[in-house]
């Protein structure tokens, strides 16, 4: 802890000195990221020094009664204190993902259910908007595919902010809906479903593309029922030949800016698959973890007749649905999650101090 708050200070120090701009911007960065860690080191520091001086007091034997007593008040606010301000620091000190910081793809596609699966991606998607608002983030759709009632078969979208991925990346995996659609006349509750994929925006520096890996092909944009966007062949589709993923961006009316949103898409996919690839060789089973990313794992389910929204995950049941799917209180549960998740990582860093 001491080293951190003896960094911040040096940092502290040294862009004071007005250095050139490259180096200010590194020390800018350094400076957000270890600013509140640090900060929070050296309150707890100097609430144990306060601790140590009324310590020394209640250890003297010419110290008298009343001022004993007070001490002793006074230690026993200043230790619960420390505690709760301990734990902040234990969490704040765990482990980051790298790609906790970056941007997101976000990607929602309808899965059983036809029509009404449709329609509630994109309800999730709208869900996500509303809540990237609220935090000040940007999203740009990347491709969408709509369907005949205005729902969504699959959309794509690019969001950009500051800890965008920290906050979503719990959000991967099949999301389950339960209510009466319009169309029916019997009253019959339906249930269908959407996967969510959430995917680390990747930099230049994260992933190494080699044009010879690359595939690029160009076609007409086409949109819902078949009619042409526009005349020209703007749409792009690129295949990365090592791993044969493919990714397809038609929203633009330029080839150019298609290419460069598909191309963007295709090093999160390339970035992701690395990432899960190195998590599987550190962790035998992932399924017991917090937003392991199994996109195949039902995780929440939405059901409208009893207004309730259930994560499966953790057991946590709100009865606020209205206020989750506008996204106002999706919040809630994404930070329940990420409690869940620090819980979990601090118990396994006290099991192997322990076993160490």
């Amino acid at each position: 802890m001491q080293s951190l708050v003896d960094r911040l200070e040096r940092i502290e120090y040294e862009m004071a000195a007005s250095p050139e701009p490259d180096a200010f911007v590194r020390l800018s960065r350094e400076h957000a990221e270890i600013g509140p860690v640090a900060q929070k080191c050296k309150d707890l520091l100097d609430l144990r020094d306060e601790i140590a001086g009324i310590d020394e007091v209640m250890a003297d034997p010419e110290t008298d009664a009343e001022m004993m007593a007070l001490a002793e008040a006074e230690a026993g606010d200043l230790r619960a204190r420390e505690e709760a301000l301990a734990q902040e620091v234990r969490i704040l000190l765990l482990p980051r993902d790298v790609a906790d910081e970056k941007g997101a793809i976000l990607e929602i596609r309808a899965g059983t259910g036809g029509e009404e699966a449709a329609l509630f991606a994109g309800d999730l998607f709208r869900m996500y908007q509303r809540y990237a608002e609220g935090e000040g983030w940007k999203v740009t759709v990347l491709s969408e595919s709509e369907s005949d009632r205005g729902g969504y078969r699959e959309i794509v979208a690019d969001v950009t902010g500051r800890g965008v991925f920290a906050k979503l990346k719990f959000e991967s995996g099949v999301h389950r809906v339960q209510r009466v659609p319009e169309t029916e006349a019997s009253g019959r509750i339906h249930t269908s479903a959407a996967t969510v994929a959430v995917l680390p925006e990747a930099e230049d520096v994260d992933v190494d593309l080699d044009e010879g890996d690359l595939r690029i092909d160009v076609y007409r944009s086409s949109g819902a029922g078949g009619q042409h966007v526009n005349t020209t062949d703007s749409a792009v589709r690129i295949t990365h030949l090592p791993t044969n993923i493919v990714v397809a961006v038609q929203d633009e009316r330029s080839q150019h800016k298609n290419k460069a949103k598909a191309l963007k898409l295709l090093r999160a996919k390339l970035y992701d698959q690395e990432r899960e690839r190195l998590a599987s060789e550190r962790a035998a089973d992932r399924k017991d973890q917090v937003g392991s990313g199994d996109r195949s794992e039902r995780i929440r389910t939405y059901n409208f007749p009893q207004g309730r929204v259930t994560d499966h995950r953790i057991n946590l049941t709100l009865y606020k649905l209205d206020k989750v799917i506008t996204g106002e209180a999706l919040g809630e549960v994404i930070d329940a999650l990420i409690t869940e998740d620090q819980a979990r990582r601090l118990a396994d860093q006290e099991q192997s101090a322990e076993t160490a």
